[in-house]
Formats: C-alpha cells, sequence, structure tokens
C-alpha cells in the first residue's frame, strides 16, 4: 500500500477506461519528454484502492446525484433556450430592423454550436478535466444572455446564440449513466424544448416586455462552483500522481494516462474523425444517426409551424403567441409519459437482457417506431380549421412520447454497445400546404419503422461483425 492511500501497479496490472484504442504508441512521449531514467523503468503506475472517497467511482450516493441533476438542470435550460428565441420573433424584427430569414438564423446557429463545439470540447475534457470545462461553459451561457438582451443588431445576436450553444453544449455531452440518471436527462433535454416556450410566449404577449426579456438569466452558473466535482479518474490520479512527485522527489510514480495519453492535437483529431468513421463504417451508428437526426428535424419544423408568424394554429385556429407557447405544452406531456414508459422498459430489460444482450433496450422503440408515423399522421390531416385544435396538440404529444423512447433507447443502446438549409422546409410547407409537408414527414418515419426490429432481431450479429464492437468489449 502506497502511503498516499493509492495502490502502486504495473503496467500489466493496470486497466485504464480512458485510454483510446485508437491512439497508437508513437503518441507516447519518448525520452526528452520525461528523462531518461524514468523512459527506461516505465511501470510504476498510481492507481485507487478499493473503496477510495477520492475515485468518483465511489462518491457518496449524494454527490453523485447532485452532479447528475445539476447536468440535467443545466441541459434543461439550455435546451429551453434553443427554442424560447423563436417566441420572440416579432418584436425582435420589429427592434432590430431585420428579416425573419435573419431571426431564423439565430436558431439555426444555437444547434449548430450545440453539435459542432463538442467535437472539441470533449477533447479537452480528456485534457483538463470535466469540472473547469462545466464552470466555464456555465459563466459563458449565462453571460450569452446579457450579450443577446444588449444587442442593437441582428450579427450581434447570431454570434452570441453561437457562442451560447457552443458553451450549452457541454451538459448534453457528459452525461453518460445508463438506466434512471440517463432517463432524467433525456427528460430534461426532450422537456426543456417544450418548457422555454411555454414561458416565452406569455412574455412576448406582454408589450411592456417583449424579446429581450425573454433572454433570463439561468441560476446555473452559481451552481456549478457549488457542487461540480471533477468525475474522470484519469484526471484526479494525475494530479495526485504530480503531488506525490512533488513531495517525494520520485518521478517513477506517475498515471499511466500521463505516458499514454495521445498529445491535445491528436485527441482532437480523432474526436472529429472518428463520428465520421464510425458512420460510415458501422451499420448501427449509421441507421440511428439517421432515424435520430430525422426525428429531432421533423421536431424543428414542428417548432417552426407553432411559432412562425402565419403559423398552422394562428391561421386555423386564432391562437395569439401566449397560446402558441402554451402549445408546447404537449412536449412536456409527452417527455412526462416517456419518462413514465421508461420504467416498463427497463422492467423489460432487466427480463431479457441475459437472452438478448444490448438489444433488450429496443423493445420499447420498436412500438415508438409505430408511433412515429402514426402521429405524423395525425398532425397533417387533422390541420383544417373546422378540426378542433386538440387533434393536433394530441398528435404532438404522442410524437414526442415516441421521440423520448428512441432517443434514450438509442442512446442507452449505444452506450453498453461501447442542418444544412434551415429555411428549405418553409418553402416546402408553403408549396405544399400543412397536410401533404406533413404527410412527407410521416411517409418517411414509415420508412424507418424496421430500424428497432432490424436491430433487435439480428443486433447480435450485426455486432459481431463490428470491429469497433469487438475492440470495445476486449477492453471492457
Amino acid at each position: 500500500m502506497f502511503p498516499d492511500g493509492l495502490a502502486v501497479k504495473s503496467l500489466e496490472d493496470v486497466c485504464e477506461p480512458s485510454l483510446d484504442s485508437r491512439v497508437s504508441l508513437s503518441s507516447r512521449p519518448d525520452a526528452e519528454e520525461l528523462d531518461t531514467t524514468l523512459a527506461r523503468r516505465l511501470g510504476n503506475f498510481v492507481e485507487f484502492e478499493e473503496g477510495d472517497a477520492r475515485n468518483p467511482v465511489f462518491f457518496p450516493r449524494s454527490k453523485k446525484w447532485a452532479i447528475t441533476l445539476l447536468a440535467c438542470y443545466s441541459t434543461m435550460i439550455a435546451a429551453s433556450t434553443s427554442t424560447a428565441f423563436n417566441m420572440g420573433f416579432t418584436t425582435l424584427m420589429r427592434d432590430l430592423d431585420c428579416t425573419d430569414l435573419q431571426a431564423t438564423v439565430g436558431l439555426v446557429v444555437f444547434t449548430l454550436g450545440f453539435g459542432l463545439v463538442p467535437l472539441v470540447s470533449s477533447s479537452l475534457s480528456e485534457e483538463f478535466g470535466r469540472q473547469p470545462l462545466y464552470i466555464v461553459s456555465a459563466i459563458g451561457f449565462t453571460c450569452m444572455y446579457i450579450l443577446i438582451a444588449l444587442s442593437q443588431n441582428i450579427q450581434s445576436v447570431i454570434v452570441a446564440r453561437f457562442l451560447q450553444g457552443s458553451f450549452g453544449s457541454t451538459y448534453a455531452t457528459m452525461v453518460n449513466r445508463r438506466g434512471l440518471p440517463m432517463s432524467i436527462f433525456s427528460a430534461a433535454a426532450l422537456g426543456g424544448t417544450g418548457l422555454g416556450p411555454v414561458v416565452a410566449g406569455w412574455i412576448e404577449l406582454n408589450p411592456k416586455l417583449g424579446w429581450r426579456w425573454i433572454q433570463n438569466c439561468g441560476a446555473c452558473s452559481l451552481l456549478v462552483p457549488l457542487i461540480m466535482r471533477e468525475t474522470r479518474a484519469s484526471i484526479l490520479l494525475t494530479r495526485l500522481a504530480k503531488k506525490i512527485r512533488k513531495e517525494s522527489g520520485d518521478r517513477r510514480y506517475r498515471a499511466r494516462i500521463e505516458d499514454e495519453r495521445a498529445s491535445l492535437g491528436a485527441l482532437i483529431f480523432i474526436s472529429c474523425t472518428r463520428p465520421i468513421h464510425l458512420l460510415f463504417t458501422e451499420p448501427v451508428v449509421s441507421s440511428f444517426s439517421l432515424w435520430i437526426g430525422f426525428l429531432w428535424g421533423v421536431m424543428f419544423c414542428m417548432v417552426e409551424q407553432v411559432e412562425k408568424f402565419h403559423t398552422l394554429f394562428r391561421d386555423l385556429h386564432h391562437f395569439n403567441v401566449g397560446q402558441e407557447g402554451t402549445v408546447f405544452a404537449s412536449m412536456i406531456v409527452g417527455t412526462c409519459l416517456g419518462f413514465a414508459s421508461n420504467f416498463y422498459q427497463e422492467h423489460l430489460y432487466h427480463k431479457y437482457v441475459e437472452r438478448k444482450g444490448p438489444e433488450a433496450r429496443l423493445i420499447s422503440a420498436c412500438a415508438a417506431a409505430v408511433m412515429l408515423p402514426l402521429s405524423m399522421f395525425i398532425y397533417a390531416w387533422c390541420s383544417f380549421s373546422h378540426v378542433h385544435w386538440i387533434s393536433l396538440v394530441i398528435a404532438l404529444t404522442i410524437y414526442i412520447w415516441a421521440t423520448f423512447i428512441v432517443y434514450l433507447a438509442v442512446f442507452s443502446y449505444l452506450a453498453d454497445w461501447c442542418v444544412p438549409n434551415h429555411s428549405a422546409h418553409l418553402q416546402m410547407f408553403a408549396a405544399l400546404g400543412y397536410n401533404w409537408a406533413n404527410t412527407m414527414f410521416a411517409l418517411i418515419a414509415t420508412l424507418m419503422v424496421p430500424i428497432p426490429f432490424v436491430l433487435y432481431l439480428y443486433g447480435p450479429a450485426i455486432r459481431a461483425r463490428s470491429r469497433f464492437s469487438r475492440i470495445v468489449m476486449e477492453r471492457a
């Protein structure tokens, strides 16, 4: 036992899950980067002893839940911010003298930053840890609220929205627990998308408020430094190893990740290229990416139909902007239904996991695959003024319910197994009308119904032919 409470192990005895299987030994430091003696004597690595309270695996249950709920809360704030912005289009275009297209760009760039920046930030978390990224992101995300509210032109708003989406992406990309924590995270991500417009619609309706007041600052930046702790074990071991070397003067003691971690540039390169590599080489990733991407795109199209000037609810049922925002409560209800149904999915998973393996997580997704086109057909063919508006709200609820099930199933399954032109859809609705445009979405969703069924039935055979899956299983 090492005096500091850490175990000292040889290279053969250390299993470090943070190491990337695609990083070659050529990325290891050479003798000049370390020192000649250490380069010859690599092999004394520090690890946590079983039950060490400093190991994130053995954090108290209360601390684990506090960190998880903080990340979920921050994700909910980011999700609500992404859609609440649209509710203020009327006063935004009036105050900044901008076009509808320019205002729409403000919506698009948020999701662009949300999707692109994690390719780099995930690598930064491996180099510097998760806690610093959480703190910087929380402060930056909150500051962007202020910058947007004080902007005097649409260009400043667009830049601030991109940066806000970039900062907000941190929380959505660092929650990787399965089961209930992942279910809560999914509820925050989808439910937050509906929560923002519900509040923002009534703010926009008040003539004394308007779009600037929609930019309300969340309190996440105040909570993060108080609650967030470093949860990457390799970073904690590196810090402890450096402390031991400094106090003892013995440079033999190191965290294995120090010697086998790639350079930051290599990590960023791997992080940026791996999604593309998996997308084109792994059928499971390809099919799920297509499915999730389509569902997310359709959801934002529905958001546009509810929020724009000439919208389905305003044109057909004469809703005001506050009532239009309240329509998004259906997304919250759909999320709650999805969250509740996940308990039954977890029961099915534990019942069939020994026989079916990870594919047991896709049972509910098979039902959701049928619900999705059904909800789209209802939404398409209830888009008449003589049909009660509640039918559209029911269709939205079913769609979000099914999307939640798919979203959670896909990420749980992948965890076990391991917008080009945003204005184009507006032109499509103008040309085809609400009925046929939404029918087209429903038909595409119908074509995707077989995806979870095929993976449920033939998933083991597909995974057996996957090189990436074999590497993961060998390292497990």
